[in-house]
């Protein structure tokens, strides 16, 4: 590689890096400024005082312990269930003979296309009968499947070695063993990446909390910081983004902590079909 093309290279790499770090530094530092530096032009892009309190503003201005309580108990609940379906139904069609196989495939290639919102209307319907409004399993249980997850993992199986698998079949083992002694350990780096996409989207997910929720006590996170919003209006910013922290900072520590599993999940070879 030539060193014109390096300095592209790193180049395009720094621009993009800056396009995908800023915003998150304009969000650090707007929690810290005061309000003069906010709403001052040009933009102030370091606070001239730290201002502590937006912290402690915010988590006084709505009941943010219930959220963070909800919203970790949505998240574990409903990401297990979600990788164990997608785990489960990754493995019935790549290692399980059954009928219209291909054909229930291509359904749920599918479901792939069809977007979040179509189907609100229909579960929230079918939530109300069940008497789930305002309920944990009322918020969890409508996405404890994933299309995009199964896929994924499916796809993957399909390039573990048959040799390992039949190698486990000779020696006894039933399908729960290969799975679990075979299959999840070969694909461990796709399993957390799932996992993480999955935690990431429940962690963020609004539209659908807001909407099977009607009391402040079973609000998730993103939902209440609509509410802290609505009761800040367009005062104290600073207090919204120091809010808006308390929503990004479990996910950006989770990516970090995992993002070499991940990396190592999405660039596995999953092309057989």
């Amino acid at each position: 590689m030539t060193v014109a093309r390096k300095f592209s290279l790193y180049l395009s790499l720094t621009v993009v890096g800056v396009i995908m770090v800023g915003p998150l530094y304009w969000l650090f530092a707007s929690s810290l400024k005061p309000s003069a530096d906010i709403y001052s032009f040009p933009p102030a892009w370091w606070p001239t005082s730290f201002e502590w309190h937006n912290y402690v503003d915010a988590w006084k201005s709505a009941p943010f312990g219930d959220f963070y309580l909800n919203s970790i108990i949505t998240t574990v609940a409903g990401t297990a269930l979600e990788v164990a379906n997608a785990v489960l139904t990754a493995y019935a069609f790549v290692f399980l003979r059954f009928p219209f196989k291909r054909v229930l495939f291509g359904i749920l290639l599918a479901a792939l296309m069809v977007p979040g919102h179509v189907v609100l209307l229909p579960n929230y319907l079918t939530v109300s009968e069940l008497g789930w409004i305002n309920t944990y399993q009322g918020i969890v249980i409508p996405g404890a499947a994933s299309a995009f997850g199964a896929f994924l993992l499916r796809q993957h199986m399909l390039t573990l070695p048959d040799e390992i698998i039949d190698a486990a079949r000779v020696d006894g083992a039933g399908h729960l063993r290969r799975l679990f002694s075979v299959v999840l350990p070969l694909s461990k780096p796709m399993v957390i990446t799932v996992t993480i996409v999955s935690m990431v989207g429940k962690w963020n997910d609004f539209v659908w909390p807001l909407i099977v929720t009607n009391t402040n006590s079973m609000r998730t996170l993103p939902v209440g910081l609509l509410l802290l919003k609505n009761a800040e209006g367009y005062v104290n910013w600073g207090s919204v983004m120091a809010a808006t922290v308390f929503v990004v900072l479990p996910v950006l520590v989770v990516f970090f902590i995992a993002q070499r599993q991940i990396v190592a999940g999405l660039t596995q070879g999953a092309v057989k079909g």
